[in-house]
């Protein structure tokens, strides 16, 4: 028997903030961001307008500042021991995200099988943002289905971890799911909850299927 677990990112192995937030602490526009993500969580902003103006925001980002960002996180402890457990188990591991690709994909360092993104310009930004390739929350489902098919399994085979809203769609379409990090909504939606800073301890919760 194999297993797919589906990582999400923001706020789930990033413990307590985004890629968003990151990037935007190294341009010194923490505010405007803040601001950007209160409207996107209001519902007055859809993800790709999300993206469109983070972008302006953004004008100045370099592969420099994208790389300390992404160094400087506040990561949970034990995500590449997770995923080498996981891999040694004859399992695959993923990670959905709605944050540019270009900050999601530099986890495939670190042992993941498969990192997906918004689909962002190369950075530095030179072209606008295509509304097409920016996921949105029914995109988790449906990646987690592609994925499936690539890997042979099907929905059953797959945990999903997250904390958001974003990630209520895909608890209720697979059988095990994990909060991590989550308000009382999340975790209501979820088979296991978990608090904490190490993503061992939440891997635990899942067990050993075999």
């Amino acid at each position: 028997m194999t297993r797919l677990h589906l990582f999400d990112m923001d706020g789930t192995l990033l413990y307590g903030t985004a890629a968003a937030i990151e990037i935007s602490r190294q341009l010194g526009v923490e505010r405007e961001i803040a601001e950007l993500e209160g409207a996107f969580l209001a519902g007055g902003m859809t993800p790709p307008e999300f993206a469109v103006r983070a972008c302006e925001l953004w004008g100045e980002l370099r592969e420099e500042q994208v790389a300390a960002a992404f160094a400087n996180a506040p990561w949970l402890a034990g995500i590449r021991e997770v995923w080498a457990a996981i891999r040694a188990r004859g399992e695959r591991c993923a990670v959905i995200s709605l944050s540019p690709s270009f900050f999601v994909e530099r986890l495939l360092d670190w042992g993941v099988d498969e990192a997906h993104g918004s689909r962002w310009p190369s950075v530095p930004f030179r072209e606008p943002v295509d509304p097409a390739g920016i996921l949105d929350v029914a995109a988790k489902v449906r990646i987690a289905d592609e994925l499936c098919e690539k890997f042979g399994l099907n929905r059953t085979d797959c945990v999903a971890y997250g904390d958001s809203m974003s990630d209520v769609a895909l608890f209720a379409a697979l059988p095990v799911s994990v909060a991590v990090n989550a308000d009382h909504h999340v975790r209501d939606a979820a088979t296991h909850a978990y608090t904490g800073r190490d993503l061992r301890e939440a891997y635990e919760l899942v067990g050993d299927p075999r």
